[in-house]
């Protein structure tokens, strides 16, 4: 199939045989950009970061686990874009020079495209717009500067010509099938109905959301994806939908999206998503994906079981609900059939009792140790609803059932907090890996617990601003 797309303001088409090519080693490789630079190649570092223009606006992405079929559409601007055609410097590119924050150079087009994106957006929170590009040399101190010296110059008239040139509407997706011809390599179903019946026909194909895991499957496992689905064409499966009893997410829908509407209605899990990952990443990786890799580590997945969400899935016509709960069996395996994906995620509406913690060694761009979010409902001083899960605590994201017992119908006092304590040893044998130990784990996880209820009880534990 040809995709078509804008790069620094020229249209491309090109053939794509091999949907798993990156764009970071298609810009080097075929286009001899070499500006965008190969880190990590697994979206930690942010040197291979891009400008990325679609119907979601302008953000910052990581080449090295973006694949060329997710281009398709879009409008691309890599370190070569950003001055003007006449060579005269973008604003931020001005301040890093007068600010003096780069040095060896390598991770600099990283920062600049990401801070370009960024002065674009009028984003002025640059700790965390630039915890994703990271740099071993300058230090932060002279790059903060150059991106506040920044923010009150104009953009520049070339970046404004990318969203009004944008081919969405002209994306091929599904190819017409020919009687006896080889099935096509990959798709890029524009409907769930349409990813149904590819799906059906294609049970052991492969579904590529945001990439942000699959990714790494090329980029370090060297893996062959076999048949490949793109679902960023499917408008049906992204966003989110609020009611009065309910909200409804889009299992396309982004992590950078659901981000300000948890800010909203459950603030803890707000503060969360701004450690999953970096803004890179979040702005690629979807809330459906992160329940469908099936991490144990996966941080949305603990948040969402404290919620009581419930998952909406398909296979073929036919859909069913479940509790998120009950989705995950054991470790690598899930409550999905073949052919069958997530369409959407619902949560009830319900009063903010949600606390989520997350444990890691850096706080930025870090997987968690142990997660744990608990919802706890007191009624006339006595524990009327409990739902408490963790994540790094076994093989899945998973509900602490005896502990949540030690504290159903019972007064919500210290006492009951030290019953439910012991009895997440019942409910949990955490394992010692290279993150943490077993019993660190354990320990971690009953303080928690005790950190909910002093929280609860209005007793200050934040150690960090």
């Amino acid at each position: 199939m040809t995709i078509k797309f804008l790069l620094n303001g020229e249209t491309v088409e090109t053939q794509v045989t091999d949907p798993t090519v990156t764009l970071l080693d298609w810009l080097r490789d075929t286009r001899k950009l070499t500006g965008t630079k190969e880190g990590c190649n697994e979206g930690d570092c942010g040197a291979c970061s891009v400008m990325v223009t679609d119907d979601l606006g302008v953000r910052a992405l990581n080449a090295c686990i973006l694949f060329l079929p997710q281009l398709n559409g879009k409008a691309v601007r890599t370190v070569e874009g950003i001055a003007a055609p006449d060579g005269t410097l973008h604003p931020v590119q001005d301040a890093m020079v007068r600010h003096h924050g780069s040095q060896c150079g390598f991770c600099t087009p990283g920062f600049i495209t990401t801070m370009a994106a960024n002065h674009l957006n009028n984003t002025t929170d640059h700790a965390t717009a630039l915890a994703g590009n990271l740099c071993r040399c300058t230090g932060y101190a002279p790059i903060l500067r150059a991106a506040k010296d920044a923010e009150d110059k104009p953009v520049p008239a070339h970046f404004k010509t990318d969203s009004s040139h944008l081919f969405a509407k002209s994306i091929p997706g599904e190819p017409a099938s020919q009687a006896g011809a080889e099935p096509p390599s990959w798709v890029q179903p524009k409907t769930a109905d349409a990813l149904a019946d590819w799906y059906t026909a294609n049970p052991t194909g492969t579904l590529i959301a945001g990439a942000t895991d699959i990714g790494l499957w090329v980029t370090k496992q060297h893996r062959d994806l076999g048949s490949v689905a793109f679902l960023n064409a499917c408008e049906d499966l992204k966003g989110i939908t609020e009611s009065e009893l309910s909200l409804r997410i889009g299992a396309m829908t982004t992590l950078a999206e659901l981000e300000p509407v948890m800010d909203r209605l459950h603030p803890s899990f707000g503060d969360m998503i701004r450690r999953y990952g970096s803004a890179q990443v979040r702005a690629a990786a979807t809330v459906g994906g992160n329940i469908c890799n099936g991490s144990p580590i996966g941080d949305a997945s603990p948040a969402l079981i404290a919620l009581d969400a419930t998952l909406q899935l398909r296979c073929g016509p036919r859909t069913r609900t479940i509790p998120i709960a009950d989705f995950f069996i054991d470790y690598g395996k899930q409550n999905r059939a073949a052919g069958e994906f997530l369409e959407a995620i619902t949560i009830p509406k319900q009063p903010d009792r949600l606390k989520c913690y997350k444990l890691s060694k850096r706080f930025d761009q870090d997987i968690s140790a142990v997660c744990a979010c608990f919802w706890v409902d007191v009624d006339r001083a006595l524990v009327t609803n409990a739902r408490l899960a963790f994540g790094g605590m076994a093989g899945t994201p998973k509900r602490a059932f005896h502990a949540e017992a030690a504290l159903m119908g019972q007064p919500f006092t210290q006492e009951t907090l030290a019953a439910a304590m012991k009895a997440l040893s019942d409910d949990f044998t955490p394992l010692d890996d290279m993150r943490a130990s077993a019993a660190y784990r354990m320990e971690a996880a009953q303080n928690l617990l005790l950190r909910y209820w002093l929280e609860d009880q209005g007793h200050a534990t934040q150690v960090r601003a």
